[in-house]
């Protein structure tokens, strides 16, 4: 590639100077949206319950030359993600991208889920983009400047998928809460997104790929493969650019195989 090329991305893409907060970045997904944000030059905050993964994840990117940190935190705990804006702070840092990306999963059958597992799954996947919206969402109002957050939502936000009622209910009202909250701060610097991803094999699904599951998404999937995590790079750094995405705001992006596109 040439130079002309590469500072030409660089000036679309590049992230230098920018800090990532990647909540649920201890996943397997999370761990790719991680590795792209460093990649572009972003210093990128891991934010997770595992010490042990957070740390892999850290090394992982440092190895590659990126800037990285783990902060252990519970994401449905206030008290932890003010921690993250308190401690970003006393380093002289500002949270340019936030990723919303905790994540949980159940396949129980519709009249067989308990109260708990409910909000279980709600707390997990909603109260903490919720929560993490409102905390850092504030900071990045008080700071009047560019800021981008990207929520994962999935393919069921829209189209519900079967087993997975509570789920598909949780991501529904994460893209539910993203458009609302583009409209609301669109205005102030704020843009606000959805990643839908589609069928990409990580620790939350895997109790629900079944053979019969997988047949069953294969058919509806038109490049009849499960996705890779670094096929999600390209528009985790669409969204998190202020360059190349900066009228983008309110969207919800499917990266799929084409799921969303099948009907019979």
């Amino acid at each position: 590639m040439s130079t002309k090329a590469q500072d030409y991305l660089t000036n679309l893409f590049g992230l230098d100077g920018k800090t990532a907060v990647a909540i649920g970045g201890t996943g397997v997904l999370g761990g790719a949206f991680c590795d792209a944000l460093a990649g572009a030059g972003a210093h990128v905050v891991v934010v997770g319950r595992s010490q042990e993964r957070g740390q892999e994840a850290v090394s992982r990117m440092t190895q590659a030359g990126g800037s990285a940190e783990f902060l252990a935190a519970d994401s449905t705990s206030r008290n932890d993600l003010q921690g993250i804006v308190d401690h970003l702070k006393a380093n002289d840092r500002e949270c340019d991208v936030l990723i919303n990306g905790a994540g949980t999963n159940s396949a129980t059958p519709f009249l067989e889920i308990s109260d708990e597992e409910w909000e279980q799954i709600m707390n997990v996947n909603v109260r903490s983009v919720r929560l993490a919206c409102q905390v850092f969402g504030q900071d990045m109002l008080d700071r009047g400047t560019h800021a981008s957050i990207i929520n994962i939502a999935s393919v069921s936000s829209e189209l519900p998928l079967s087993r997975v009622f509570t789920y598909s209910t949780s991501k529904a009202a994460v893209l539910s809460l993203t458009r609302n909250l583009a409209r609301e701060w669109a205005t102030s610097g704020i843009r606000v997104n959805a990643l839908s991803p589609g069928f990409f094999p990580a620790e939350q699904n895997k109790k629900v790929l079944t053979p019969d599951r997988v047949e069953s998404i294969m058919k509806h999937t038109p490049v009849d493969r499960f996705g890779e995590p670094h096929e999600l790079a390209g528009a985790i750094l669409l969204m998190a650019s202020n360059t190349a995405g900066s009228f983008l705001t309110g969207a919800n992006i499917y990266v799929d195989g084409g799921f969303t596109a099948m009907t019979i």
